[in-house]
């Protein structure tokens, strides 16, 4: 899958009967899932069946195209909140606009499983780790003993948590699971803002504690920093 570097205003040249379609499924597999059928996403393009078959061939390149403009726009979003953070949170809190869609999108292309699933959760982790980098090299995020590692314990911290609140929903649209998040009592910007600002133990002799292991044990497979001990 090829990711379109860029920001998520998208050129002239761009809005073509080939990307209305393309917006369509996006729209459309964030509310319905996958099994939404070609009849649902013409519809919502304006444009026929046909029309979908001839740019596409079938619904799993449609998704492939799709997978790479959610991850394209998911990573320009958050690329451009380095810059102001706490403008970008407070902006997409009240107004989520496309956010919304795309983080429901990702949920459900995660949750469908398979080949499909870990190529897309591998994508974002990619765009995640330019993220953290950019964020440490401004200053933002502190750095760390293993980067590699903390990206992907974030993404699969980040993701799984809102997979299981988005499962467990009676509605699971795109507005629900936004409204959801803007419900007091499953409130996870405080907490998670909370642990990530202060952190959760009170002192460091865990962490001394693990160092040490890991300084009396640098053969084993959980070693930090040995690329070889990480799974893709």
């Amino acid at each position: 899958m090829r990711i379109v570097p860029g920001s998520h205003d998208r050129p002239a040249a761009d809005l073509t009967a080939r990307a209305k379609v393309r917006d369509a499924a996006i729209a459309a597999f964030a509310e319905q899932g996958f099994d939404a059928s070609f009849r649902v996403i013409a519809a919502r393009a304006g444009v026929s069946p046909g029309l979908i078959t001839h740019h596409f061939g079938s619904k799993e390149q449609l998704r492939a195209e799709c997978d790479a403009e959610v991850l394209r726009q998911y990573r320009a979003l958050k690329s451009s909140s380095i810059a102001n953070p706490s403008g970008y949170l407070f902006q997409h809190l009240a107004e989520p606009g496309p956010a919304a869609q795309l983080t429901v999108y990702m949920l459900r292309a995660i949750h469908a499983g398979g080949r499909p699933a870990q190529d897309f959760l591998e994508h974002l982790i990619d765009g995640a780790r330019e993220v953290m980098a950019a964020s440490v090299a401004a200053g933002l995020v502190r750095p760390s003993r293993d980067e590699e590692a903390r990206t992907r314990y974030l993404a699969f911290q980040t993701m799984g948590a809102m997979l299981i609140q988005f499962l467990t929903m009676p509605d699971p649209s795109p507005e629900a699971f936004v409204e959801s998040i803007r419900n007091s009592r499953q409130n996870q910007i405080l907490p998670t803002l909370e642990l990530f600002t202060d952190g959760l133990l009170v002192d460091r002799s865990m962490l001394e504690d693990y160092l040490g292991y890991l300084e009396r044990a640098p053969d084993t497979a959980t070693a930090a920093g040995d690329p070889d001990s990480r799974t893709a």
